[in-house]
């Protein structure tokens, strides 16, 4: 019997085992686990204790002997090289296998650790799936990410090897990977013995004898690896995520959870099947890479799209329309600032007008808050349902979504809809009280989480259970604040440090910016308080304009005056905003909210190092600067 939402969703959490046995049922494993859940010697849950599978095997040998090798697995599209390629899941595996022939060949074992820096090009999902189909575990770092921020990963991991790449090309720049890594390796107390370097036409890199390896050479004469089985609780990889401390926490992903509730996902959430096109719009260096890019999609037996490029500029905003018509996209995942990007340079879509993408059956957005005017924005021009998903590095696949292959329910915007199957999602208190129904709180999940959600961090045991799991015992924190209306729906309104308190209310940065990005003026705005002696803290809004928009400063600051103090009150005390040519972000398209607020402070902020371009930060300090913003502001 095919169950509805409310059904799958009840059963999975008042019969967990007896539903996640279920969904491994779903892949093929060497041994079926014996524990469908257990928990570990620190009292960590843990699944599928005792089976023992390969991801790579699941991902492509799988699938050949089912009859789908010569389906194609992989198209690589890229207008900043001005190229494409397609491969089959034959020819996949045969560039999987042999890569893994090499890293065998270089003394990399099940347990080792390889760094992936590498840019969006098939060589990196290569990588990533040798190291899988080896026991191996990878950790990816954003190609272009600064030396110290490298050297940090390295000596945390300690990697065996590292992989990497020549350059990589952002817009029609060529930015030298080789330089970066040299530097990052000098300067770590743990450098890897080997790097294996691909050169890419469009640079050169200089070789260190007797550490660095060509790629191509070593590929030319090595045979192929055969999958090795690893247990479910052995890790697949780490992903380094953001820490509070300045430190990143190195994010631990299993094999075993990994598998079965990615492949779930593809069919109860985004009603996906084998044969069909499946893109996300992210780079492989963020989580939504790992999950959508490269595993959930193959693992399921789609094809999926790696893009090398920009939703603008390269070489213009039809750039997603583009793909989605030439590769037949059925369904595209990307975050809402991406399209905030193209509404910018496109405010009536113009440009989708020259493509036909009627096979596109969904639109996926997460990463950040879905504003409303981006999703009216995006209903408008669409016609087909726009889904707001919402989930973190530490989950590893969405918390909260309507489920497209399960039962879909009428959208709320601004809400992600409902707990996906297995997330048990409350709202309490600081005091862990539960809150009532349309109260803000902290979005906590009730334990045990659900599969591929992280088992601890990295080696610091001690650090999960602080960030994660001490402040509300028998609940994982999510960090993120938000409700649950009388309805059941999640609203989630941003870090719980984006909530201000203005003369002891507190109010919501994200709500002030929903409104704020109404006015037909604003493409996209950030909300930050800012430290003020009387009322503790002020909110300040900082907005970019639509292209083709003339607005005075004051025009724009006291419209947006009138729209706060109309929908939220004077209480509010919203008095100022600021017009900035665009705002500081990480290269996956967040806003650094934090940041903004430390400049505003007069802090002599060091560029965060995944900021996708530093030289911005001077240019909001001269806007808060001119504007008397924050410690700009006069003293009275």
């Amino acid at each position: 019997m095919i169950m509805g939402y409310k059904e799958e969703f009840q059963e999975s959490i008042e019969k967990p085992e007896y539903f996640w046995r279920k969904q491994a049922e779903l892949i093929k494993w060497y041994e079926f686990p014996n524990n469908i859940l257990s928990e570990d010697e620190n009292g960590f849950y843990r699944w599928f204790k005792g089976g023992k599978l390969n991801t790579s095997y699941l991902l492509l040998d799988y699938h050949i002997e089912c009859g789908r090798g010569d389906q194609t697995a992989l198209i690589y599209d890229s207008p900043v090289t001005n190229s494409q390629s397609k491969f089959s899941f034959k020819e996949l595996l045969e560039k999987v296998a042999n890569f893994a022939g090499v890293l065998r060949d270089n003394g990399i074992e099940k347990g080792d650790r390889a760094i992936i820096y590498m840019p969006m090009i098939p060589e990196a999902l290569v990588a990533m799936l040798a190291c899988a189909r080896l026991g191996a575990i990878h950790s990816v770092v954003f190609g272009g990410f600064a030396p110290k921020e490298l050297a940090i990963r390295i000596d945390d991991a300690k990697p065996k090897i590292l992989l990497t790449a020549s350059c990589g090309i952002e817009f029609s720049n060529v930015i030298e990977y080789k330089p970066l890594v040299d530097e990052a390796i000098r300067i770590s107390q743990h450098p890897p013995q080997t790097v294996i370097l691909l050169q890419r036409l469009q640079s050169k890199a200089s070789m260190k004898t007797g550490r660095d390896l060509d790629w191509n050479e070593l590929s030319n004469r090595s045979s192929p690896a055969s999958p090795v089985p690893v247990d479910a609780t052995d890790p697949l990889y780490i992903l380094y995520t953001s820490g509070t401390t300045g430190l990143p926490k190195g994010v631990v992903r299993d094999n075993g959870g990994h598998a079965v509730a990615l492949k779930y996902s593809m069919k109860a959430i985004f009603n996906s099947e084998p044969g069909d096109v499946y893109w996300a719009g992210s780079d492989v260096g963020w989580v939504v890479g790992h999950s959508y890019i490269v595993y959930a999609p193959l693992i399921h037996g789609c094809t999926t799209v790696l893009y090398e490029g920009k939703p603008v500029k390269t070489p213009d905003a039809g750039s997603f329309w583009r793909i989605i018509s030439e590769h037949q996209v059925n369904t595209f995942f990307t975050a809402p600032t991406a399209f905030r990007a193209v509404k910018k340079e496109d405010p009536t879509a113009k440009l989708k007008d020259k493509y036909d993408i009627s096979c596109l059956r969904y639109l996926f957005l997460a990463g950040e808050r879905l504003d409303p005017p981006t999703y009216e924005w995006l209903k408008e021009i669409l016609e087909i349902p726009v889904i707001d998903h919402w989930w973190q590095t530490e989950s590893g696949w969405p918390m909260c979504s309507n489920m497209m292959g399960l039962e879909p329910y009428p959208v709320k915007i601004g809400s992600p809809t409902f707990p996906v199957p297995g997330y048990n999602v409350k709202i309490l208190d600081d005091e862990g009280e539960s809150c009532q129904p349309g109260e803000t709180g902290n979005i906590v999940v009730k334990l045990p989480l659900p599969p591929s959600c992280l088992p601890t961090l990295w080696n610091d045991d001690k650090r999960f259970r602080d960030s994660y799991l001490s402040k509300y015992p028998g609940y994982y924190l999510t960090g993120d604040g938000g409700l649950i209306d009388n309805d059941g729906y999640v609203y989630v309104m941003g870090r719980v440090d984006d909530v201000i308190n203005v003369a002891g209310h507190r109010l919501s940065t994200g709500q002030m910016e929903e409104l704020i990005a109404s006015h037909p003026a604003v493409a996209e705005c950030a909300v930050v308080g800012i430290d003020d002696e009387l009322r503790g803290q002020i909110p300040v809004g900082f907005a970019v304009l639509k292209d083709g928009i003339n607005i005075s400063q004051d025009q724009l600051e006291q419209e947006m005056v009138t729209i706060i103090r109309k929908e939220i009150g004077a209480v509010a005390y919203f008095k100022q905003s600021v017009i900035v040519s665009r705002l500081p972000k990480t290269r996956s398209g967040k806003i650094l909210r934090k940041t903004i607020r430390q400049l505003a402070k007069g802090e002599d902020v060091p560029a965060p190092p995944t900021i996708d371009d530093p030289a911005i930060l001077k240019e909001i300090c001269q806007v808060m600067e001119s504007c008397g913003v924050g410690s700009f502001a006069p003293k009275s």
